[in-house]
């Protein structure tokens, strides 16, 4: 079966509908259409229910489902294996939140050249949901990301956690104004607890790096990672604003339960050692 014919499955499955599915893959609706009709003839089975609302799973695509992620993960690692660059034993790929790029991955890459020179890298910069698609789908052996996803066939390790601080920039003659950061649910939730007057920000910026830019350039104040703005603290360019709570920042490694065993302790012993030196 044309692998492609598993990768749409899986993206129809994704996104709840062809149209969906076609967007995604940047192909045309009759082409998904044309895939899925001949998955269903080489099942005997058809494994959507189309409507006005989308596409659905029948039971039969349903118990599918499983099979269709390990195919595409059987096929990216025999894929990359045959393709191993001269004189590579094996490959590794690695997905990590654009966050988590700078320097904890770019510390890890040093890493594994330095103690593995034997295995090709590859990496994959995605947000977090993508990375999780990506996983499961066998598309890269491993991610690291914030926050405790929770997927079936997914296996979640923490690696470390950070503190979120609350700092301002250092004029505390002025009032400072709040700038709403997204760090995720859980941490949404906490924040209106804390703050229940701030629970409609003026400014609401998804992209920490992006929001310390602005506060710096125009005053302000929001949550950050602690690692992340300590050198701006040091430099007396921000300040953590007295009695605010911190709160708790974890990072996990994402794998599949295919993922090959063999590839993480490598993962996770170069991956705790750039995080123990990314401070």
């Amino acid at each position: 079966m044309d692998i492609g014919v598993a990768r749409t499955f899986l993206e129809v499955v994704k996104t709840g509908s062809f149209v969906g599915a076609a967007e995604t893959l940047h192909i045309s609706q009759t082409a998904v259409s044309a895939r899925i009709r001949v998955l269903e003839e080489h099942l005997g089975r058809a494994v959507f229910v189309r409507n006005k609302a989308g596409a659905r799973l029948t039971p039969a695509g349903d118990r599918f489902l499983r099979f269709a992620a390990g195919l595409v993960q059987t096929w990216e690692t025999a894929r990359s294996t045959v393709a191993l660059p001269p004189g590579r034993a094996a490959s590794i790929s690695l997905g990590a939140e654009l966050s988590l790029w700078n320097p904890l991955l770019s510390q890890w890459l040093v890493w594994m050249r330095r103690e593995c020179p034997d295995i090709a890298l590859r990496t994959r910069i995605e947000t977090g949901e993508r990375l999780l698609e990506l996983v499961r789908e066998g598309a890269v052996d491993a991610a690291v990301l914030y926050g405790a996803p929770r997927r079936p066939g997914l296996v979640a390790e923490l690696l470390f956690e950070e503190r979120l601080v609350l700092v301002r920039t250092a004029s505390p003659r002025e009032e400072v104004e709040m700038v709403g950061i997204d760090w995720g649910e859980e941490f949404a939730t906490n924040v209106r607890a804390a703050f229940p007057e701030l629970a409609n920000p003026a400014v609401t910026i998804d992209y920490g790096p992006l929001a310390l830019d602005y506060i710096l350039a125009v005053g302000g104040a929001g949550y950050f990672r602690e690692g992340f703005v300590r050198p701006q603290l040091a430099e007396g360019r921000l300040e953590i604003v007295t009695n605010s709570p911190a709160f708790s920042y974890p990072a996990y490694l994402v794998s599949s339960e295919r993922t090959d065993p063999a590839m993480l302790p490598l993962l996770r012993e170069g991956l705790r050692v750039a995080a123990a030196a990314r401070v």
